[in-house]
C-alpha cells in the first residue's frame, strides 16, 4: 500500500502562484510515474502534468509554460509549481502515482485525497 499526502492548495489571485506537494509513504519503493490531475465542477478529471522516474515530463496544453512538475526521488515527493494562474485553473487537484509491486508483479495507481485550488480576485 502507498499513502499520499497532498498540501499547498488554497486561494490565489489571477497571475499569482501556488506550489503543490504530494508525499508518498508506506510501501514507497518502486514508484514509477507521478502526476497531477484536476477536476473542476461539472468536468471530467484531466491530466495536468506527469513525470517519469527518469525525469521526463508531459503537460496539458493549457498549462504549458505556466506549470512545472518536478520530483524528489529520495523523498518520494512530487511537486507542481503553478505560475501565472488563471480563473480556469480553479479545480480540485489530485496527485497520482504508479507503483510496481514485486510481490504481485502488478503496476497499480494510487490517488491522493485532493486539494482545492481557487483562482479569483
Amino acid at each position: 500500500q502507498v499513502q499520499l499526502v497532498e498540501s499547498g492548495g488554497g486561494l490565489a489571485q489571477p497571475g499569482g502562484s501556488l506550489r503543490l506537494s504530494c508525499a508518498a509513504s508506506g510501501s514507497s519503493r518502486n514508484i514509477h510515474a507521478m502526476g497531477w490531475y484536476r477536476q473542476a465542477p461539472g468536468n471530467e478529471r484531466e491530466l495536468v502534468a506527469a513525470i517519469t522516474s527518469g525525469g521526463n515530463t508531459n503537460y496539458a496544453d493549457s498549462v504549458k509554460g505556466r506549470f512545472t512538475i518536478s520530483r524528489d526521488n529520495a523523498k518520494n515527493t512530487v511537486f507542481l509549481q503553478m505560475n501565472n494562474l488563471k480563473p480556469e485553473d480553479t479545480a480540485v487537484y489530485y496527485c497520482k502515482v504508479a507503483h510496481w509491486s514485486e510481490i504481485t508483479a502488478t503496476l497499480s495507481d494510487y490517488w491522493g485525497q485532493g486539494t482545492q485550488v481557487t483562482v479569483s480576485s
